[in-house]
């Protein structure tokens, strides 16, 4: 335990130390002036992990820009990130978002947790601060300030996301489990739904529930168990899903109770021809796949995820890794990675650091250098959100997430149904 304590500290220094290295002024001739961007992470509590995780990958997509000349727009002007620990709390989230702003953030990014970027969001559109959103899958957050602003109670909409919303993760889910049936041979009918009963799982197994009503995949939904994002057992849930006799496990999941929950599932001996998230940030973590082994095996999960098909994409993953003791490049890495991206192209078209300037441009988007899988370039539309953010299906193959399905995207061939235990 003190090993993987000092490991984590030494993983966190580290983000730390690079994101001074990205925001470090130049040394010699004229010195380009900065452009602040605040990034809000869960660096301590239950989300340590996965926040660490976007801390870097913010870190890496600003020292990218600054080597290659910074915002040249704006006389080669560096991003310089303002750092800041939500403590995976909802109120310090908002709270420390508003102490980023206070010393100069020009721009906003990160969150993470639903309800954290529903905080974060509110603020930004408040202090008339650009927020550039790096994961949340809850449609209402773009989907109430833009109806705001529709509604004249603002004039401007400063919000903006590029991660699939619930509406996607759903109807993803649902087709990639019907082309993967159908592709196997094999027919499940019968899908029990186990979901984190937070912000985001109501939202994502709600947009799960909708699709397989509007798609009539073949399969259906038989119960919904709802279980508290705290949970410390959930032997009462899983006795109740494996007395439902389901084909497919369906579990949205934090990365916490995800552990929870499969070793429940091995305990109990659910017999089931597959586990298949809609869509969770709890079933590819390195920390679960080290503790879990075996019982993660084939899990599988419809996930944004970076396009590993990409050279670009191998590069940053190898970066990241390094300067994470061997972590991997996945989601959370990706999209803070993606986000920073995308406020750099923001600036370089805006020339200004204007907040409406940046809105301004910020709705022009059309970015195609992004590193995540996608249906194409990076728009917004009108209520912020970006139509062509997907996701790809993932499974853990040999205790490493791969993308199976689609197949543009694969990496190895799915192994469905699972073997046998």
């Amino acid at each position: 335990m003190d090993r993987v304590r000092r490991s984590r500290r030494a993983f966190l220094k580290g983000a730390l130390t690079t994101a001074a290295v990205a925001s470090a002024p130049l040394r010699l001739g004229a010195q380009p002036k900065t452009v602040k961007v605040g990034v809000v992470s869960p660096i301590t509590g239950a989300m340590a992990e996965v926040g660490g995780d976007c801390r870097l990958g913010a870190t890496l997509a600003a020292e990218a820009i600054n080597a290659a000349g910074g915002i040249k727009s704006l006389g080669g002007a560096r991003l310089e990130l303002l750092l800041a620990d939500s403590e995976t709390k909802a109120d310090v989230a908002r709270s420390e978002a508003d102490r980023l702003i206070g010393a100069g953030a020009q721009v906003l990014t990160g969150g993470f947790h639903s309800a954290h970027v529903a905080s974060i969001s509110s603020l930004a559109q408040q202090r008339r601060v650009p927020y550039m959103i790096d994961i949340t899958g809850v449609d209402a957050i773009t989907a109430n300030i833009a109806k705001s602003v529709r509604e004249g109670q603002q004039k401007v909409q400063y919000v903006y996301r590029n991660f699939p919303g619930q509406t996607t993760f759903g109807r993803n889910a649902t087709r990639y489990m019907t082309e993967i049936f159908k592709e196997a041979g094999v027919s499940p009918r019968r899908v029990v739904v186990m979901y984190s009963n937070d912000l985001f799982g109501k939202n994502a197994s709600a947009g799960f529930e909708s699709a397989v009503k509007a798609m009539s995949p073949g399969f259906e939904i038989v119960e919904m168990i709802p279980y508290p994002e705290t949970a410390a057992d959930l032997s009462t849930e899983m006795s109740r899903a494996k007395a439902l006799k389901p084909d497919i496990l369906a579990p949205i999941t934090r990365p916490v109770t995800a552990i929870l929950l499969l070793e429940e599932l091995a305990k109990q001996r659910v017999d089931v021809m597959g586990v298949i998230s809609p869509g969770a940030p709890g079933l590819y973590e390195p920390g679960q796949i080290r503790q879990l082994k075996e019982l993660i095996e084939h899990v599988m999960d419809a996930a944004p995820w970076p396009n590993y098909k990409s050279a670009a994409v191998q590069k940053a993953g190898a970066e990241f890794a390094k300067r994470s003791n061997g972590r991997y490049f996945d989601a959370s890495g990706a999209f803070a990675y993606e986000a920073v991206q995308l406020i750099g192209d923001a600036l370089e078209r805006a020339g200004s650091t204007e907040p409406d300037a940046i809105v301004a441009a910020i709705k022009k988007t059309n970015f195609k250098d992004g590193v995540t899988v996608s249906n194409g370039p990076v728009v917004f539309n009108e209520v912020g959100d970006n139509p062509n953010a997907s996701t790809a299906l993932i499974q853990i193959l040999g205790q490493k997430p791969r993308v199976v399905w689609p197949r543009e995207f694969a990496e190895q061939k799915f192994v469905f149904p699972r073997p046998k235990r």
